[in-house]
């Protein structure tokens, strides 16, 4: 059955509860913790800030305020022998913009731009206004560079613009006073402000010093005034003070210049030489350039031909061969040598001499006075008969002695040795040219050196082009003397001497060498020319080395002519008429006057 529903139930009275109020005393002191914690926070932030590494913000701010100006030391002088100088440094100043300033500033760069352009480039007025401007605009950065080593009264231009973010910072460059005296020896600075060839990369060193720096605190481009100045002070370079003679290096280049010129000739180079000291008082080559204006150069011409272009020398070697064989005991000035038309060595190599000529009998002083490779194959193969590796290894000796085969001892950057292979190496014809000054090569400057050491009474002097070094308080100090090697004996030397006077007399192949009043000795080469581009010998090399006086030897000059043109290319109608002007000039220049005394009277045919 279903239950009626249940009436409901009466709702119970609520009994009141009392109300709690919060405590002040528990509130108040949670915040005064919170607070305090906080303020902690900050405190020890403080103490961080101010006390533990105060230190290193301080110097950050400081580093974020501190501007630095490098102080350019100036770099030295390359001076000539008398003390002049070739290549000196002189005041310039490069022009420096600050882009953030200038735009902060609220200041137009095309207006600067236009406005610099006048002063700026190579010739004033030719710099690219786009790409000024541009360097004016890019607000990002505080530093640049619009020209580097303007002259002081272009700054001063400048300077008197007015124009805000524009500073200039002493920068001083190197100018060559004397125009195009043996730029090829001095070299050139790049534009790092460093030696880039010559003696100017060789004693970069020595020449550049060290550059000092400014530093001051600055805020906006301005310098702060009360936070001081710290000064790192630049040290100056030294000067190099170089053997060259300013006036035969000038009268050596001109005239072979000419002769290059009149010849057309590939290339020519004059090495001028105190025998005595080992000084090398002019080195001047064909292929040069204008310090003052390098840009228009070419890579040839910036280098250094008479020490980097290496040549067989030819006849100018036979002086070697003969040395040997007087040194030796062999020969002497007046052997007698029949020479015939040909010499056939076997193998199938003949040699020939310039002339064809029948039988003939010379003296060991007519087979150097006509040149003949076949007299000094002969004579030479006496140094060892019937043992042709103990001859060679003795002509390599000599060879070696006199310097050939290695650099110069100039020192100089971009010198090659030359070749001369060892004698277990030299094929068949090398055992028979080499004699002769073929099958080998070498410098001008080495070509000179062996000369010298014949002049020098037998001893080598290590050539030289520096003697000696002047501080920035122009105290000198001599370069350490070359070393000094006695190759032969001054006995061997004075017959060798005596042959080579024959060479210039009327009877021998350099008359065109000869100086009036002075005795002249001396020796003609003309040797085949190898030329890489045509794959093999092309041309002649002509040349002439020779001394004066003969008697008593002050200067010493070798002239090469590589590739003249026409019939007539041969050492004593092309090199020995330059040696003669070189040499009359050097003579005079130098206050040298002839001895007064006789030639020697060798005979040449018997």
């Amino acid at each position: 059955m279903t239950q009626p529903p249940q009436p409901p139930r009466p709702a119970r009275p609520r009994t009141a509860t009392a109300l709690r109020l919060g405590r002040p005393k528990h509130r108040l002191r949670a915040g005064m913790f919170a607070l305090a914690f906080v303020f902690s926070l900050y405190g020890g932030r403080l103490v961080q800030l101010q006390v533990t590494d105060a230190g290193g913000y301080a110097a950050k701010a400081a580093a974020d305020r501190t501007a630095d100006v490098t102080l350019y030391s100036t770099r030295g002088s390359i001076l000539d022998a008398s003390g002049q100088p070739i290549a000196e440094s002189v005041d310039a100043v490069d022009v420096i913009a600050d882009p953030l300033l200038i735009a902060q500033q609220k200041q137009d760069p095309a207006v600067y731009a236009s406005k610099l352009a006048a002063y700026l480039g190579n010739p004033a007025g030719s710099v690219d206004v786009a790409a000024l401007r541009g360097k004016l605009a890019n607000s990002s950065s505080q530093y640049a560079v619009l020209e580097k080593q303007v002259t002081p009264t272009v700054w001063k231009q400048i300077k008197a613009l007015g124009l805000v973010g524009i500073t200039g910072n002493q920068d001083p460059k190197v100018v060559y006073p004397q125009g195009a005296i043996a730029p090829n020896v001095v070299g050139l600075v790049n534009s790092q402000g460093a030696g880039g060839s010559g003696l100017e990369s060789e004693y970069n060193s020595l020449l550049s010093g060290t550059n000092g720096k400014i530093s001051y605190q600055a805020a906006y481009g301005y310098e702060i005034p009360t936070t001081g100045i710290n000064e790192q002070a630049a040290v100056n370079g030294a000067s190099v003070e170089t053997t060259i003679d300013s006036k035969i290096q000038y009268a050596a280049q001109q005239a072979i210049n000419d002769e290059v010129s009149k010849t057309k000739a590939a290339l020519g180079t004059v090495v001028v030489m105190d025998p005595r000291s080992g000084a090398v008082l002019a080195l001047a080559t064909s292929q040069t350039f204008d310090p003052n204006n390098p840009g228009t150069a070419t890579s040839a011409e910036l280098g250094d031909a008479a020490l980097s272009d290496v040549f067989e020398p030819g006849s100018v070697a036979k002086v070697i061969t003969m040395s040997a064989e007087i040194q030796q005991g062999v020969t002497n000035p007046r052997t007698e040598v029949v020479v015939p038309p040909t010499l056939n060595t076997g193998d199938g190599y003949v040699v020939h001499d310039d002339n064809f000529h029948g039988t003939e009998h010379l003296t060991l002083n007519g087979i150097l006075a006509e040149s003949s490779n076949i007299g000094t194959d002969l004579t030479s193969l006496q140094l060892a008969p019937n043992n042709m590796a103990e001859r060679n290894a003795i002509l390599y000796d000599y060879f070696s002695a006199f310097g050939l085969g290695r650099q110069s001892g100039l020192g100089l950057p971009g010198e090659s040795p030359g070749i001369l292979a060892s004698s277990a190496d030299w094929n068949h014809s090398q055992q028979y040219t080499v004699a002769f000054g073929q099958g080998l090569s070498v410098n001008a400057v080495q070509a000179t050196s062996v000369y010298a050491t014949i002049a020098n009474e037998g001893v080598r002097v290590t050539p030289t082009l520096v003697k000696g070094y002047v501080d920035g308080n122009g105290k000198f100090t001599a370069a350490a003397a070359p070393p000094r090697t006695q190759v032969v004996s001054a006995s061997t030397a004075k017959q060798v001497s005596s042959m080579m006077e024959s060479v210039v007399s009327d009877a021998g192949t350099g008359t065109s060498a000869q100086i009036a009043g002075y005795r002249v000795a001396g020796k003609t080469g003309t040797a085949n020319r190898y030329v890489a581009s045509c794959g093999g010998y092309c041309g002649y090399t002509a040349s002439f080395i020779g001394y004066a006086p003969a008697d008593n030897p002050q200067l010493v000059i070798g002239v090469y002519v590589e590739g003249p043109q026409g019939a007539n290319y041969f050492g004593g109608s092309v090199s020995a008429p330059v040696f003669q002007k070189v040499m009359s000039y050097a003579l005079q220049e130098q206050g040298v006057a002839p001895t007064g005394t006789k030639t020697p009277n060798l005979p040449i045919t018997w």
